[in-house]
């Protein structure tokens, strides 16, 4: 690839992600582009490329997170970017918002990720970048090529060097078991679970742990945290149940309503995130460890049309 290629990739974020895409900017060696976005007074807004992107690879930064103006802002700045003829839109998204909805589990509700996939399609995306998925099959709802990268590429280093001994992973629910005994292999460890029962989304009515933790250092690994009911309850079991420590790894800090008081209140030594979504407020429990770099790296990768395969693999 020429350096007239190299040059032609351009950076942008949405308003909600200009924090980390500045740092993804830097780390590649890049300029974040500028953006200006008009506001009506009933809610409307329009964001506007301040510069040419005809012929180029864009690059446009921005976690979905509700509220839905973070989707329609990525929507709309695909949209634009379509009609200003760039060359390549990728959408990069850290965290794909909406995901929960990934299937039908009842009658006469929508698949919400299916229909955010076709959104992004339609608006624009020929490419998309973004990091654990609440469900890997996810990366099928879309026509375009996925990159779906792995924040364990920052948060294992993280935890070896925490050097931990008796260390135990931990799954908070049944359907996080893969990804714990992906851990676990890496870090050498024993692995429990936690089984749940929901009253309803977001309330627990019970937990079981299945495994032993006496005398053990735990990490509960997630892909997300919202209210932190079942982080911080699995955690209180836990040190119950005669575990030294609880310490979670939880990819994407949504942390919604009262979490970061239940985050506080509870045994959990420390909650270990991302900036995919950056936090409202900070607490002395919380540990940022950026995924900027990794983004970086893949991105410029992309743009060279070279392989990103160790980058994704757990």
């Amino acid at each position: 690839m020429t350096a007239k290629h190299t040059a032609e990739a351009k950076f942008f974020a949405c308003s909600q992600s200009q924090e980390l895409g500045q740092q993804i900017a830097d780390l590649y060696g890049a300029r974040l582009g500028k953006i200006i976005t008009s506001h009506y007074s009933d809610g409307e807004f329009q964001p506007s490329f301040e510069e040419s992107v005809r012929g180029t690879r864009v690059f446009i930064i921005g976690s979905t997170h509700p509220g839905s103006d973070h989707l329609m802002e990525m929507l709309l700045m695909l949209d634009a970017a379509k009609r200003a003829s760039a060359r390549h839109i990728t959408a990069v998204l850290p965290y794909y918002g909406w995901a929960r909805q990934d299937r039908k589990d009842k009658p006469r509700v929508p698949i919400a990720a299916k229909l955010i996939a076709k959104m992004l399609e339609t608006a624009g995306a020929t490419r998309i970048i973004t990091m654990d998925l609440h469900a890997d099959q996810i990366q099928g709802f879309f026509e375009k090529p996925v990159d779906h990268l792995f924040a364990s590429t920052i948060f294992l280093p993280y935890l070896q060097k925490l050097n931990l001994s008796d260390l135990t992973v931990a799954s908070p629910d049944m359907g996080g078991s893969k990804r714990a005994y992906a851990y676990s292999k890496a870090l050498e460890s024993d692995v429990v679970i936690c089984y749940k029962q929901r009253a309803k989304a977001n309330v627990i009515s019970h937990m079981e742990l299945i495994g032993d933790v006496t005398g053990k250092n735990v990490v509960l690994v997630d892909d997300m945290v919202d209210t932190a009911g079942t982080l911080t309850k699995a955690a209180d079991l836990m040190i119950e149940r005669g575990a030294l420590s609880v310490r979670a790894i939880c990819t994407h800090a949504i942390l919604s309503g009262d979490a970061y008081e239940k985050v506080e209140k509870s045994k959990l030594e420390e909650l270990i995130v991302t900036d995919s979504i950056p936090l409202r407020k900070k607490s002395n429990k919380i540990k940022v460890v950026s995924c900027a770099q990794l983004f970086a790296d893949v991105m410029k990768r992309v743009h060279k049309n070279k392989s990103i395969s160790s980058k994704f693999i757990m």
